[in-house]
């Protein structure tokens, strides 16, 4: 008896101890969470400064606590193009900013499109006499992109710039499959649907080869020319013509080979950068450590120039991500949350909807269900418009056909329509060994689908029939949406992938532009004068409690990945390695019907965080967390 009392005792204390502290931390967030929103009195005469530690996206994505506990790590950082888009052009009106700067030392890339809104913004600064400033340690395609707009390019001493141009090389797993005897059934429609090369192949299919050459040729045309543009004196075809002699020429030293090649302007420490934005925009009262400026903050400026919602709205939803079943986002494009937040819109009487699309598609049930909301916006009268950013391709496509008119840029990438499944079966692994399966059946279909004793022919034969009428699916609704012939759309469909310029001129889009764009023909569309509407983004109230793990994580991260030109070389070398998870994941995953564009470049967020999962622990956590 002793002894359970004295069990119940310590069953008490342990309870009584965890109350304590759940309550406690309660209070904490609660506290932090009512602290944490920018205060407008933060921002103050000075520069604007946007330290891009990570990725630019379409949609910022969800922190999900648990995960994050479990996984040990600090999550990427993620910065929204539209957000980034209104700062900048906030600040060029406002006498308060006296310059704009650019710490992209821990940048980690976005996609073309993104980066040239926030180009073109950038050079509407410096065009209304307002300086840009960019520092970097190590300059990249993605952050060249940007820094080809600044006033001033510094470049750390012992850093460097290196431009690679799109394109490279995925794994391929074939013969490994092969060699380990487990039979990856494919069912595929389309000449150029490389979605499932990887799984059948050991290496590129000329038709896919093809398709990827033209597609990076166009995007890397327009890479230069807009650089170019920006920066005249770049001397692009040195240092991307002959890079190992225009290296040699500074005797390795990659920091005077940029600054040779014009890639930046200045050489200096990050002392020395502050320095000279102290001259510009004053020195800063509040710290006085070496090279410190007077600034405000990005997320507190953000919060003193919210955007004005006077007038009519017009709703924007974002399609940003994989599309996939279920409720998941934001970032993800979860085909269920995207669907009821168009239904709860229903009622808001929006004077026009604008799809914006950035994503790679995914499940073909996905994508209708976000279709079939659209149209019921539709059903209203009021106009419809997709605008495309990075990437609409496949189910991207999918959710655009019920649109009035689609915009793209031409480096947009979409078309890739195309369906196709992939499902492992192991019958030769098993009979190596010793494994065999036997049993009773009433008809061909019985115990079918069998993963271990492999599809009978009938079974093989109704997965093939059932992608093949998601194919004509997918044509009907195009042919339908375009006013094409359907044998003009599976002369451009066939899974090929387009760039947007070539996209325009066989007629899956519309006209060039961005977001911007894409509300001004909506607007017009529903008679509406310029400052009688305003835009309403659906479900993008970002949670305080997601903005304080993000600014207690990142803050306090005891380390971060190395800026300079070896730190992106390991960075890419781990974003591999979590390629090759995401591959095997996509083939015994369990997914259905797929439209996806598996050749469309990985996405900048995705390869961050490859990079950045490359534990053990964090690999089994997000496995079991799922």
């Amino acid at each position: 008896m002793a002894f359970a009392k004295g069990v119940w005792k310590l069953l008490v204390g342990i309870k009584d101890g965890l109350s304590l502290l759940f309550l406690l931390l309660f209070f904490m967030a609660l506290y932090a969470v009512l602290t944490a929103r920018p205060s407008p009195a933060q921002v103050r005469e000075g520069a604007l400064l946007l330290e891009l530690d990570g990725v630019v996206v379409e949609e910022k994505s969800v922190i999900d606590p648990l995960e994050l506990f479990l996984s040990g790590t600090a999550p990427i950082g993620e910065y929204d193009a539209q957000d980034l888009v209104h700062a900048i052009d906030a600040a060029t009106g406002d006498d308060r900013i006296k310059a704009i700067v650019l710490d992209l030392t821990g940048f980690l890339g976005g996609g073309h499109v993104h980066l040239q809104d926030i180009g073109e913004a950038l050079q509407r600064a410096r065009d209304a006499e307002k300086p840009v400033l960019t520092y970097g340690i190590g300059y990249g395609d993605d952050a060249m992109m940007l820094a080809a707009h600044a006033s001033e390019v510094w470049l750390d001493p012992l850093g460097g710039a290196i431009i690679a141009g799109p394109g490279g090389n995925r794994l391929y797993f074939g013969q490994f499959l092969e060699d380990l005897n487990i039979n990856a059934r494919i069912y595929k429609v389309g000449t150029y649907k490389s979605a499932v090369e990887p799984f059948d192949r050991s290496d590129m299919s000329p038709e896919a080869r093809e398709n990827a050459q033209a597609l990076y040729g166009a995007l890397w045309e327009e890479w230069q020319a807009k650089v170019k543009k920006a920066r005249p004196a770049i001397d692009l075809d040195t240092v991307t013509g002959s890079p190992a002699e225009w290296v040699a020429a500074s005797q390795g030293d990659l920091a005077q080979a940029a600054l040779a090649a014009g890639l930046v302007d200045t050489l200096g420490s990050r002392v020395e950068f502050g320095e000279r934005v102290a001259e510009i925009a004053g020195e800063d009262d509040w710290e006085e450590r070496p090279g410190a400026f007077a600034h405000t903050a990005y997320d507190a400026w953000l919060s003193d120039n919210a955007r004005d919602t006077s007038g009519s709205a017009i709703g924007v939803v974002t399609v940003a991500g994989e599309i996939v079943d279920g409720e998941a986002g934001p970032g993800t494009a979860g085909g269920d949350r995207i669907a009821e937040l168009l239904d709860a819109a229903l009622s808001d009487d929006l004077a026009g909807l604008i799809v914006r699309v950035d994503s790679p598609g995914g499940s073909v049930l996905a994508s209708e269900a976000i279709r079939d909301a659209v149209l019921r916006h539709k059903a209203k009268g009021i106009p419809i418009a997709v605008s495309m950013a990075n990437v609409a391709a496949s189910g991207g496509y999918w959710v655009s056909t019920p649109a009035d008119r689609i915009f793209a840029e031409p480096e947009t990438i979409t078309g890739s329509i195309g369906i196709f499944a992939v499902i492992p079966t192991f019958e030769n692994l098993a009979a190596e060994y010793g494994v065999n399966a036997d049993g009773v059946a009433t008809t061909s279909l019985s115990g079918q689908p069998d993963l271990i004793a492999g599809f009978t022919p009938e079974v093989d034969a109704i997965l093939q029939s059932s992608i093949e009428d998601g194919y004509r699916d997918f044509l009907t609704r195009v042919s339908e949406a375009r006013k094409l012939p359907m044998e003009r759309v599976d002369a451009i469909g066939q899974g090929r992938v387009w760039d947007g310029g070539t996209a325009r001129q066989i007629g899956l889009v519309d006209q060039y532009g961005g977001l911007e764009e894409a509300l001004d023909w909506v607007a017009a569309q529903a008679e509406l004068e310029e400052g009688d509407w305003h835009v309403r983004f659906l479900g993008n109230e970002q949670q305080p409690f997601d903005n304080l793990l993000r600014t207690m994580l990142l803050t306090d991260s005891e380390s971060a990945p190395a800026g300079d030109i070896f730190g992106m070389v390991a960075t890419r070398q781990q974003a591999l390695l979590g390629q090759v998870r995401t591959d095997l994941e996509r083939l015994l995953g369990t997914r259905g019907m797929q439209a996806y564009c598996l050749a469309c470049p990985v996405t900048p967020r995705a390869r961050a965080e490859a990079a950045a999962d490359d534990g053990w622990f964090a690999q089994m956590a997000a496995f079991f967390a799922r």
